[in-house]
Order: C-alpha cells, then structure tokens, then sequence
C-alpha cells in the first residue's frame, strides 16, 4: 500500500474538512447572543465529535479489508477515537472540546508512531497537517467559549 501523493481532489476534500470548525469558531466569537454562541459551540464539538470517530474508522476500515493487522493494540486505535468522541459529547462544552483535542493529539500520536510502518507516507503526511488545524480550532473555540461567557 505505497502511495506517493494524494490525488488533489483527495487532498482538497482533506483539509476542506477542517472549514465547519472554522465557522464555528466565527460564530462563537461572532454571532449575536449567548444561544446563536453556544449552537456554535455545540455544533464545533458535534463536528469534532465524528472527525475523530472517523478517524479510528478509518483504521477499521483498512484492518477488516487487510490492508493493517489485527492486533489489540490496533483494534484499540480503531475503537477508543469514538468512546472518546462520546466522552466528549457527553460532557459537553469547553471540557469536551479540550477532550477532542486531547483525543486528536493522542490518535497522532499513536498512529505516527504504532501504525506508521504499516500506513502510506503521503496518508501520514495529511494526517499530521490536518489533525493540527482540526486541534487548533479546536483548542482557540474552546479559549473563545470562555471568552465570551460559554461553559
């Protein structure tokens, strides 16, 4: 499974991913009213939410069509990004966006250095780029809720 580049389309739809949670971050900084604020808000963390989920989706996906093994350490990598998207929700607020962000970072962590001998360079490469905007904005909604009096 080598592959040297994205296709560009790939790659725009990649990093597009990121744009909901930078108009989540305009809204919460922006729109008029504490409920026009926290719907951002909830809307930033319901998006997290199933970005990170599919992140280990991801892994599952290639695991079941044979492209990664099977092992504990990578059925856990595929299952543990979702129960911590649904911590995230459950908990709400700046706390759950801080547990995205936390989720994201230790999801790099592992795939850059468990499942990286058995994932495309290229992949990785996108991976880290978006996971670090996706956890910036992220990280300044989460500041940008306090600001302006979200819990």
């Amino acid at each position: 499974m080598t592959i040297a580049r994205f296709s560009p389309a790939a790659e725009l739809v990649s990093y597009a991913g990121a744009a909901p949670l930078l108009l989540c971050l305009i809204g919460v900084g922006m729109l008029p009213g504490y409920a026009l604020r926290e719907l951002a808000q909830r809307i930033a963390l319901s998006y997290g939410a199933v970005l990170l989920a599919f992140t280990g989706a991801v892994h599952w996906g290639l695991a079941l069509a044979g492209q990664m093994s099977w092992t504990r350490v990578r059925i856990a990598g595929a299952v543990l990004p979702a129960l911590v998207a649904m911590a995230a929700l459950l908990v709400g607020g700046q706390r759950g966006l801080a547990l995205l962000v936390v989720g994201f970072g230790l999801f790099w962590v592992y795939e850059h250095r468990n499942a990286a001998p058995e994932l495309p360079p290229a992949y990785l490469s996108a991976r880290r780029n978006v996971s670090a905007a996706v956890c910036t904005l992220l990280a300044l909604t989460m500041v940008l809720s306090n600001t302006v009096g979200l819990r």
